[in-house]
């Protein structure tokens, strides 16, 4: 045959088959079309938000909680490898509806108490005699904290060692608590110092401490700080919310987050690892927490000068500074304490659980929803209320999926993370192992850690664009109680604000670094979250709720003082939920940009009034900071007069240009340089700050550091530096918005 005729066949019989193709493309029913959005154009359905938050069900986050509360938890532990199991069942069962389901195991290093040597608290006579020793575990008060899983009380990465020394008081451990027993002329070199939670993070008390030369370091949980006032045991836990006398606070002393060894890299088996003696931000000095009762023993025994009134706590007596105890007190005057710790530093794997639901039109932009796993003890509130909601609401999307009653029009991803407790661990390597992607298509990300903190009101936290979503969310769900109140209106009668543009609105928090939003907002700039409900504050001066991180947060707790009736848990649920589907299913991406502007400008007030009349004196000015900002809400006006012609849209691609720049503008306001001391945070409006004036917070404290240093040149560069930087995150945050064909 001819090649010419065998080429005609060929083509001949491809175009059949092709042609056969596409016939049977459009007669084979696809499930994702059949249950998606009829047309590119569909918008949220308000009978679907109806019909979801009718059916998160409080019994079944009840039960939800009872399971995954059952045992402790600990990261890594064998009942936290059995939960990853379980999450992994229920996402990957055909009747829950999701598409997929899949683990993401990481090799992280974590540090772990002695099992042998317990880690100890002694006060030690000038002879070597042992004269008292603290509590090595919790008083078994409710049979939970006498499971043999039950992590003794300890400083996670705090190192080994055995340092004695005189014992000083030393309020909340800040540098500025530090200085001022220095200006009472106490010698800080080689004593053990007593603080108490609050005031800085954990690992800032120790690093704090150890460049005085402390040689320990101890903490407790003030019930001046917790229990408003509460000490005695018959008006504590089991009797009421308040934390036990023996009750200790656990908890992470890594001044960073993500895997330790693994900065900036996923900690796969491929990773770069940096030796450990190069980790940054371990605590350099041994530390132990311990219970109000023991401190009492301490603290209200102890000699010196009588601390400041701010100083003062709720132990019963007048809390003094040191060193050394009291004459004719329970103790010798020169008396030591010791403090002995046995920790150890360990790789572990740990593992993510991704749930899926594919999106119908969208596919490639991503919603995440996320929660914490791992606990150190039972963990009812913290994490697992939230862990009981997650698996609610992906129940309830799950079947209406499975039924075919709906598919989103974007991807969902439910996410629960592993080893949170110990620095953000499980998503912050999820962030680095998927940074492209997730800059790219990520919508946001929604978080819901501790779901119920008590039954109160709603508290939320967020990046400014997210503000409009919850509060259209919670103006749905009705509060808990006997009132009407909607969940929006009972929170505006408990935190609110009053704003310029909108009058009086509930107070939307910022997100620093407490919860698994961190790696979202501060390393990737992905607009984010954090959801829950809390107490009354007008009626507690609680830092957060009393068994926070004891053994003693139990369902028993939950059930008893927290939420009996689960319905804060459900009105959490049916918020979340109607958040998760709002940024899903809208057709236009509902987040209001100009709410920036009200921050930009808050910003500059606060820049012009506490920083300007330094700046003046160096010549430096404010103003192509006020031009930025200005050319910032010219292109959000503009932007939202498009987005009003496309309420009815013809052309589903001009949809897709306006909901990308709604999407990457916070991404605008990221550089790396911003803050290059500190891991991850690369977000010029919300990294950390020490400065007390409420701005850009890299200029706020390039100032503070330079009037220090009045005649160092360096520093007044360094605050040009800040300035420049904040000035091109404003302008780039504006070109984002602007016409795209403007160039």
């Amino acid at each position: 045959m001819q090649w010419w005729k065998a080429t005609l066949v060929v083509l001949g019989v491809a175009a059949l088959f092709s042609l056969g193709i596409i016939l049977g493309h459009f007669d084979i029913p696809k499930k994702a079309e059949s249950t998606g959005p009829t047309s590119l154009s569909q918008d949220l359905d308000q009978e679907l938000l109806d019909n979801v938050m009718a059916q998160l069900d409080a019994n079944r986050i009840r039960e939800n909680l009872r399971e995954l509360s059952l045992k402790p938890h600990l990261a890594t532990s064998l009942r936290d490898d059995s939960l990853v199991e379980l999450f992994m069942e229920k996402w990957q069962n055909p009747e829950w509806g999701l598409d997929a389901a899949r683990k993401g195991v990481y090799e992280v290093l974590l540090s772990f108490p002695s099992q042998k040597q317990p880690n100890s608290v002694r006060v030690v006579s000038p002879q070597g005699q042992i004269l008292f020793n603290a509590r090595q575990k919790e008083e078994n008060l409710t049979e939970e904290q006498g499971d043999p899983e039950v992590v003794p009380p300890y400083a996670a990465y705090a190192p080994p060692g055995s340092p004695q020394g005189p014992l000083v008081y030393a309020n909340r451990g800040s540098e500025e608590d530090y200085t001022y027993l220095k200006i009472q002329g106490i010698d800080l070199k080689g004593t053990i110092a007593l603080t108490r939670y609050g005031g800085v993070g954990r690992g800032a008390k120790a690093i704090n401490g150890a460049k005085h030369e402390v040689a320990g370091l101890l903490v407790y949980t003030d019930p001046g700080d917790i229990n408003d006032g509460l000490r005695f045991p018959n008006e504590t836990f089991p009797n009421s919310w308040a934390l036990p006398p023996s009750g200790v606070e656990r908890g992470s002393y890594y001044e960073h987050f993500g895997d330790p060894l693994t900065p900036y890299f996923p900690a796969t088996p491929s990773a770069f690892r940096i030796e450990t003696a190069d980790i940054q931000g371990f605590p350099p000095i041994p530390v132990q927490p311990i219970g109000f009762e023991d401190a009492q023993t301490l603290l209200c025994n102890l000699n010196g000068s009588l601390a400041p009134s701010s100083w003062q706590g709720a132990l019963g007596c007048d809390y003094r500074l040191g060193p050394g105890f009291l004459d004719g007190g329970k103790f010798p005057q020169d008396s030591q304490v010791n403090v002995t710790v046995y920790n150890r530093l360990e790789l572990k794997n740990s593992s993510n659980v991704l749930g899926i639901i594919h999106g119908a039109v969208e596919p490639d932009r991503y919603v995440l929803y996320g929660n914490h796993r791992d606990s150190w003890v039972h963990g009812a509130v913290d994490p697992s209320s939230g862990s009981a909601v997650l698996l609610e609401i992906s129940r309830v999307l799950g079947t209406l999926v499975k039924k075919g009653e709906w598919r989103p029009r974007r991807t969902i991803v439910f996410a629960s993370w592993g080893a949170e407790e110990f620095g953000l661990i499980g998503s912050t390597e999820f962030t680095e192992e998927f940074f492209t992607k997730l800059q790219e298509r990520a919508v946001a990300y929604i978080n819901v850690d501790i779901a119920v903190f008590a039954n109160a009101t709603l508290r939320a936290q967020g990046t400014p664009p997210v503000q409009s979503v919850i509060f259209s969310a919670a103006k749905q769900v009705r509060a808990p109680g006997t009132s009407n109140l909607t969940v929006y209106d009972n929170w505006l009668q408990h935190s609110n604000r009053s704003s310029p543009v909108h009058g009086l609105i509930p107070s939307l928090g910022s997100l620093g670094s407490g919860s698994d939003y961190a790696a979202f907002v501060h390393f990737l700039g992905i607009s984010s979250m954090d959801i829950a409900y809390t107490y009354d504050r007008s009626k507690t001066s609680a830092r957060i709720y009393p068994t926070y991180h004891t053994a003693f947060d139990t369902f028993q707790y939950v059930e008893t003082f927290l939420d009996p009736g689960f319905t804060s848990h459900q009105a959490v649920a049916r918020t979340a939920a109607n958040v998760l589907l709002r940024l899903s299913d809208s057709l236009l991406l509902p987040f209001r940009v100009s709410d920036y502007n009200e921050t930009l400008w808050s910003f500059v007030q606060a820049a012009q009034e506490g920083l300007e009349p330094a700046l003046t004196q160096n010549n430096i000015s404010l103003g192509p900071l006020v031009t930025a900002v200005r050319r910032f809400e010219r292109a959000v006006v503009a932007l939202e007069q498009l987005i009003e012609t496309l309420k009815n849209p013809a052309d589903p691609l001009k949809v897709r240009m306006v909901n990308d720049q709604l999407m990457l503008l916070e991404r605008a306001f990221l550089n790396s340089r911003a803050f290059p001391k500190e891991y991850y945070y690369s977000h010029v409006l919300w990294g950390p700050r020490t400065s007390t004036v409420s701005t850009f917070p890299g200029l706020a404290d390039a100032c503070l550091e330079a009037v220090k240093t009045p005649s160092d040149p360096a520093t007044w560069a360094t605050v040009r530096k800040q300035l420049s930087i904040a000035v091109m995150a404003v302008e780039g945050a504006a070109a984002a918005l602007e016409a795209v064909d403007s160039f």
